[in-house]
């Protein structure tokens, strides 16, 4: 019986994912190259919703993820971010696993989200980790050392983790505030636990993903954001920078030239947006 346990990617699958997020350094399960491969790929790979808002259910395989984040050229939302770059610490030999969390990012304080994101747990000597390529514009961009209330800087935004419970809180401080960003525990996730909500979330008019286009890059000295006609740059420690786009190509002209992200059907897309009146 095939492991169904993680997702089995091979060398040449390595060395084209390494090729893609731009990455040549040294490769060992240790905490140098898990900072690096965490920094490189959130800088490479954008975050994005394209296929839900085609109502496309995105394909967790490790084939599916090579062919559209890798080979394809495009980017996605946690599940394929995070399965893909979960894929590769494994097959380097780290000892890590997925987990699960509720979102918290934007939320009333007493409102109950759904067990939706992804993240990455991983045992270094130095001890635990989490790691996250995949949470859109407030992706922490650096691993973060599972140890409660201590501030832990990123490329980016300093991050926190608290105990609540029997769960962990991740917070992000922004503009000299700790804002909530997900609530998890750490029960081991494996690919199958994440395949009713990515359904759900690629195609339920109650989705987040399925109502307008999004996407977000993390490079060095700054974050970007897209949320419809709205663009968005955040230079680290410095005030964004907005920017409102006039239509729907240039929407996608956007996201090709900011995003990097290669639209499978540039005209289909401009359809799409201009239908849920974005």
């Amino acid at each position: 019986m095939a492991d169904q346990s993680r997702l089995h990617f091979d060398a040449t699958d390595l060395a084209a994912y390494l090729d893609r997020i731009g990455y040549s350094g040294p490769v060992a399960p240790d905490l140098p190259t898990l900072r690096a491969l965490h920094a490189h790929h959130v800088a490479a790979i954008s975050f994005e919703n394209i296929d839900p808002m085609f109502r496309h259910t995105p394909d967790l395989s490790a084939h599916g993820l090579m062919a559209k984040l890798v080979h394809g050229g495009r980017g996605g939302y946690c599940y394929e971010q995070n399965g893909l770059y979960l894929g590769m610490l494994q097959h380097i030999g780290f000892d890590a696993h997925g987990l699960m969390g509720r979102v918290r990012w934007g939320a009333p304080a007493d409102n109950v989200t759904p067990r939706s994101h992804m993240m990455i747990h991983v045992t270094l000597p130095e001890g635990p980790y989490l790691t996250d390529a995949g949470f859109g514009g407030m992706t922490p961009t650096g691993p973060l050392k599972f140890v409660a209330d201590i501030v832990q800087e990123t490329p980016h935004e300093p991050f926190r983790l608290l105990r609540d419970g029997a769960d962990w809180l991740l917070q992000a401080q922004v503009a000299g505030t700790w804002s909530d960003v997900y609530r998890f525990d750490l029960n081991a996730q494996i690919p199958i636990d994440y395949k009713a909500s990515n359904y759900y979330l690629a195609n339920s008019d109650d989705s987040f993903f399925t109502q307008g286009i999004i996407a977000a890059r993390h490079v060095a000295g700054q974050r970007m954001a897209l949320g419809n006609h709205n663009f968005t740059i955040y230079p680290t420690g410095k005030s964004p920078q907005r920017r409102m786009l006039k239509d729907a190509a240039a929407i996608c002209d956007t996201l090709e030239k900011e995003f990097g992200i290669r639209l499978p059907d540039r005209d289909a897309l401009i359809t799409r947006i201009e239908a849920k009146g974005a």
